[in-house]
């Protein structure tokens, strides 16, 4: 592992730019590190049964989306929000022996239209952005990831190569996080004698031999040490 400002770079094969997530994912766990920005991040990190083209690719595309409107929030297509409004306009015109009241409709009338544009202009730039993410900045641009808890990018350096090579560099984004997170790092360099990669539970198998399903897992696997 190559250390610097930037951040802990890892080169190597796909197993080994797992590791590497994995390592930091645990001395962020082991640092009491969680919420929100930690979840995505665990979440978003290479896993061993994923593709970089296939499943990288769609997380990377999905986190950087612009993000969703009130309406969407709501879960209130455009459709519903146009509906609304009329709705709302139409007790306006019923409420015009009260002008405060019809004027109070009014208002959430045009909230409910501007809603609307709103959704269905942040769905059309979604699907810009997704299909230009896809499509043009993969083959250009690295894998990345950013929140404000870590930033990460991970690169292809060798396609056609016997054996393929990751470069994946991760940075934590607070310095005194960051200090304490190369700490552990170098601790876990001095103890752990192997790592284990999580593995995705395989429950088909089981299923289709014992003709019931499988429990669901409570929480997310770890990583195990030797």
């Amino acid at each position: 592992m190559e250390e610097s400002i930037s951040g802990f770079k890892r080169r190597g094969s796909w197993g080994d730019i797992v590791e590497h997530g994995e390592r930091i994912t645990r001395a962020l766990r082991d640092l009491g590190i969680d919420g929100e920005a930690f979840e995505a991040w665990d979440e978003w990190r290479p896993k061993s049964h994923e593709r970089l083209d296939e499943d990288v690719s769609e997380k990377t595309a999905k986190q950087a989306s612009i993000s969703e409107g009130r309406g969407e929030k709501a879960g209130k297509e455009p459709n519903d929000d146009l509906k609304t409004a009329g709705k709302k306009l139409s007790e306006s015109y019923e409420k015009l022996d009260d002008p405060d009241e019809a004027m109070g409709r009014w208002n959430e009338s045009i909230d409910y239209v501007a809603r609307a544009a709103d959704s269905a202009g942040r769905k059309a730039i979604r699907k810009v952005e997704d299909t230009v993410y896809r499509k043009v900045m993969t083959q250009l641009a690295p894998y990345y990831f950013d929140n404000e808890l870590v930033s990460a990018n991970l690169q292809q350096t060798a396609r056609f190569e016997a054996e393929e090579t990751f470069v994946f560099e991760v940075n934590v984004n607070d310095d005194a996080v960051k200090a304490q997170v190369s700490d552990l790092l170098a601790e876990y360099e001095d103890t752990i004698d192997r790592w284990h990669i999580d593995t995705e539970k395989q429950t088909e198998t089981v299923e289709a031999a014992e003709g019931v399903e499988a429990p669901e897992s409570k929480g997310r696997s770890r990583s195990t040490t030797n």
